[in-house]
């Protein structure tokens, strides 16, 4: 087994969200039913580490409660870069951090 397939992904399916005062969700007890914002046709939403990443619909079969995915969200670009990591760019000296000024030569003098 590769060290790619050893990585392990947090699934979770958002059916929708509600708000509340506390004091009332502080006296539900066994059996209280939260109303949510969606329709029983809503697709919901699925999250890998808690990142929304795409969004499907509630299937039934037998017993089993499953998703299917209608749609594969994209992320933005600027999502995708991780910040720890140092971009370099190249300076007549080599490589340096972006984040360093560029060392200027200063102009000859006429």
């Amino acid at each position: 087994m590769s060290t790619f397939e050893k990585i392990t992904v947090d699934i979770a399916v958002e059916l929708g969200s509600a708000q509340m005062p506390i004091y009332q969700l502080l006296r539900m007890g066994r059996g209280a039913v939260i109303a949510l914002d969606t329709s029983e046709d809503d697709d919901v939403t699925i999250l890998a580490n808690n990142m929304p990443v795409a969004h499907g619909q509630v299937i039934l079969r037998g017993e089993r409660v499953g998703v299917s995915i209608t749609d594969v969200m994209l992320r933005p670009i600027e999502k995708r870069v991780n910040d720890s990591v140092k971009k370099l760019r190249f300076v007549e000296h080599g490589p340096t951090p972006e984040h360093e000024p560029k060392q200027e030569q200063d102009p000859a003098p006429e």
